[in-house]
């Protein structure tokens, strides 16, 4: 195994990693150090499961797979980028495969009012506690999910890792191995698209 120093960014320039100490502890055989990893990383990748799939079951199997495949092959990670770039595309790899298991038998779930008690939405919070609005605001983010799910899946993820997710246009153009304009050009499309799907479902609610 080489050793691994911080990745560097396009111009040579050191990029941090906080998480490389557990990572080299990981490969030396320290288990608890993973469970580390797991614990900084496991809600946002959920997150982008969850938004990738439609569905709060499968979006938990495939974070526990993506999770164990990251596990299996941590001793080839090199430190070429930082190790949530690399967890991420492992992560969207299992959700489009999981996608296409999918498509190929029931069709994708949109969350239950229950289900979205324990997940992230990215939604304010409801300051006046409201039951009545707590229960729209629950149906329109089930309605919005509905609206990701339908997107092209290229557009889908682009979406989700900026506008959900919060990620740098460099830091997707790192997950994704695609060119920073083409991360562009795909978010402008997947927001337009996003757009017209949101007047004609949100209008009812």
């Amino acid at each position: 195994m080489s050793n691994m120093s911080n990745p560097l960014d396009e111009k040579g320039r050191i990029i941090a990693d906080g998480d490389l100490e557990f990572v080299r502890a990981c490969q030396k055989g320290d288990i608890n150090a993973f469970d580390v990893l797991v614990a900084r990383h496991q809600t946002k990748m959920f997150n982008v499961a969850y938004r990738m799939l439609g569905n709060y079951d499968e979006a938990a199997d495939v974070t526990q797979e993506a999770f164990v495949a990251a596990y299996k092959a941590i001793k080839t990670f090199k430190a070429e980028a930082k190790f949530s770039t690399w967890l991420y595309r492992i992560m969207l790899n299992h959700a489009k495969n999981r996608i296409r298991r999918m498509r190929g038998g029931k069709e994708q779930g949109i969350l239950s009012l229950a289900e979205t008690e324990n997940l992230d939405t990215g939604s304010k919070p409801l300051s006046d506690g409201n039951p009545y609005a707590i229960m729209e605001q629950k149906e329109r983010d089930a309605r919005v999910q509905q609206c990701i799910t339908s997107l092209n899946d290229e557009y889908r993820e682009v979406l989700i890792l900026r506008d959900i997710q919060g990620l740098s246009y460099e830091e997707i153009r790192d997950i994704l191995k695609i060119r920073e304009g083409t991360v562009k050009s795909r978010l402008a499309r997947a927001r337009h698209a996003l757009k017209d799907c949101l007047l004609k479902v949100i209008g009812d609610l």
